[in-house]
């Protein structure tokens, strides 16, 4: 094994990764102070139970399913070396723990990765063992009678107060907090790197050391030099003198893609072969590093601006694709500024539009759950009220219709009706409990929510009222929206509102064979699948070329002419 003192480096930055990832229900985008550190308690059952699982898979012992585990995991991020410290570190107290045959809440509860402060409830994923809690647990610190070696660092805070990694803390920080590329040299908003806000959530950049060279920009002298719009056309064509840009583009009304959205238009994802132990092989992880490095979310697969094909069984095309299908001008133009946590109340300016020098863009508005989800033991006083929502999003107007290029559009997107996930969920296997059928979504639900770090505790919950309360709350937003697109004119863009129509998704994907249930993410029972998306996205592409057909623009008849001489035009 490496030396635990060059790995910690990396470590410390792979757990603040790890932070600000796992911090989308919280407002400010931040991990929350609850159950001194909910998320902690969470990855901890969850590692230990796939150690446990692990061993039951392939027969072996835990320390054969602590190294089977590690060397799964990748070399990048020093993800396989984190493992490797994390095992020396405390495999030997749940080697001797999970011997005693005591399940991952009691080993967590026990390494202090849980910790029940005074007046909290047990929280608890597996069912409480027979005899008395503290009895139990009492005992299994008598078999770890000495503290680990190393402290867990408790949060961000405390891995960025470490000298080394400050600077870079900060940089990450920022990148996240503002939706702006890590790597970006120009500072134009626009990367030559997939992830940490790179090109998976702009258009890739084609010249990162000139910041008037970007996606979506109207071309310099038509391109006749040099590609300044970054969508491949450009330079002059011989027979005739004339240059690409302008035979090819010009009147086709290029525009692009914008989305402000949260965790579900940036795609979360949390991919269940990491943590099904039956499925689980050293292919499993191998996007691990990436998804990390992108808040786990995958804006490049998501429904409004994803590039990439589908991994889901559906055949469809993101609302981006289909625009760039339209016309092949529109090539790179897409913005996806979701944060995990965003909503009305924090939505920042983060749209990157030039008036004067960038075509028009089409901007879809979906905060479509924090405004009524959060993990508090009573989330209604926490929720958006109608008055507060129409005074943020007249305020988020007013800045894009100062930003815009005259002749956008802008859609507000209705709320869904989360109910949605409790019905189709609560009675089947969480991927933990499909090997041994003893967690349901229920009780992963009931964890959650006890850890304060459940996603929407208004309707991942067993209490009915709770969740007509948290439905009747979404309709009433969603009616404010639809009242500020009924009064409200602006000068740069039309405006226009659509509901989230989960019902015409929902009859859509049966049509096609499929289960309710897999229209949402199997690991944090909260989020919109990929297919969920993508069948979002044939329903807004249906709805506004049926009833708004200028919003799209037209077709560049010119499309194919474009593809002989530019093929794929540089790609993503």
């Amino acid at each position: 094994m490496k030396d635990p003192r060059k790995v910690f480096p990396a470590v410390s930055l792979l757990l603040l990764l790890i932070s600000y990832s796992s911090a989308s229900p919280a407002s400010d985008h931040r991990p929350r102070a609850s159950y001194s550190n909910g998320h902690v308690c969470v990855g901890c059952v969850l590692v230990v139970s796939v150690i446990e699982q692990l061993a039951q898979v392939h027969n072996s012992t835990v320390q054969a399913s602590m190294e089977r585990l590690c060397g799964y995991l990748p070399e990048k991020l020093s993800l396989k070396a984190t493992c490797h410290l994390v095992v020396h570190m405390f495999g030997p107290d749940i080697i001797k723990l999970l011997g005693t045959a005591v399940n991952a809440d009691v080993v967590c509860h026990t390494l202090e990765f849980c910790k029940q402060a005074a007046g909290q409830p047990q929280c608890h994923l597996y069912p409480l063992p027979k005899e008395p809690w503290e009895f139990t647990l009492e005992k299994a610190r008598e078999i770890v009678k000495k503290p680990s070696p190393v402290k867990y660092p408790g949060g961000a805070s405390d891995i960025c107060s470490l000298p080394f990694l400050t600077k870079i803390c900060e940089k990450i920080k920022l990148s996240i907090k503002y939706s702006v590329p890590f790597k970006d040299a120009d500072s134009d908003k626009y990367s030559i790197f997939p992830t940490l806000r790179g090109y998976h959530w702009r258009g890739r950049d084609c010249n990162d050391s000139d910041k008037m060279a970007h996606p979506g920009r109207r071309p310099a002298n038509w391109d006749a030099q040099y590609d300044s719009n970054c969508n491949g056309i450009w330079g002059v064509d011989p027979k005739d003198g004339i240059p690409y840009e302008k035979k090819f583009c010009e009147g086709s009304q290029p525009r692009g893609i914008i989305l402000l959205g949260d965790s579900a238009g940036a795609h979360f994802h949390i991919a269940p072969e990491w943590i099904t132990a039956s499925q689980m092989s050293w292919t499993s992880f191998l996007n691990l590093p990436m998804a990390l490095t992108n808040e786990l979310d995958w804006p490049q697969l998501s429904g409004a601006t994803g590039f990439l094909e589908s991994t889901s069984r559906i055949e469809g095309k993101s609302i981006y694709l289909r625009l760039r299908k339209r016309n092949r001008c529109n090539h790179r133009d897409y913005q996806n500024v979701s944060r995990n946590g965003a909503s009305s109340q924090n939505l920042e300016k983060f749209i990157e539009r030039n008036q004067v020098l960038d075509h028009p863009a089409i901007v879809i508005y979906a905060m479509i759950g924090n405004d009524v989800c959060n993990g508090k033991v009573d989330p209604v006083p926490q929720m958006t009220t109608p008055e507060k929502l129409y005074s943020k999003v007249i305020k988020s107007l007013n800045y894009l219709n100062a930003h815009l290029p005259k002749g956008s559009h802008v859609i507000l997107y209705g709320l869904p009706d989360g109910a949605f996930l409790w019905d189709n969920l609560h009675d089947r296997y969480h991927p933990l409990g499909q090997l041994n059928k003893d967690v349901t979504y229920a009780q992963f639900f009931s964890f959650l929510s006890c850890l304060q770090v459940t996603p929407c505790h208004g309707w991942m919950t067993s209490n009915k009222t709770l969740r007509t309360l948290t439905s009747e709350r979404a309709e009433e937003l969603s009616n404010t929206l639809k009242k500020i697109t009924t009064s409200e004119k602006f000068t740069n863009f039309d405006l226009f509102y659509l509901d989230f129509a989960f019902q015409e998704i929902t009859d859509e994907w049966q049509k096609r064979g499929g289960q309710l249930w897999q229209l949402i993410e199997p690991v944090d029972g909260f989020h919109p699948s990929e297919a969920a998306l993508l069948l979002w996205a044939e329903y807004f592409w249906k709805k506004v070329q049926l009833q708004w057909p200028q919003v799209l623009g037209k077709e560049n008849p010119l499309n194919a002419q474009i593809e002989q001489v530019f093929g794929d035009q540089g790609g993503h």
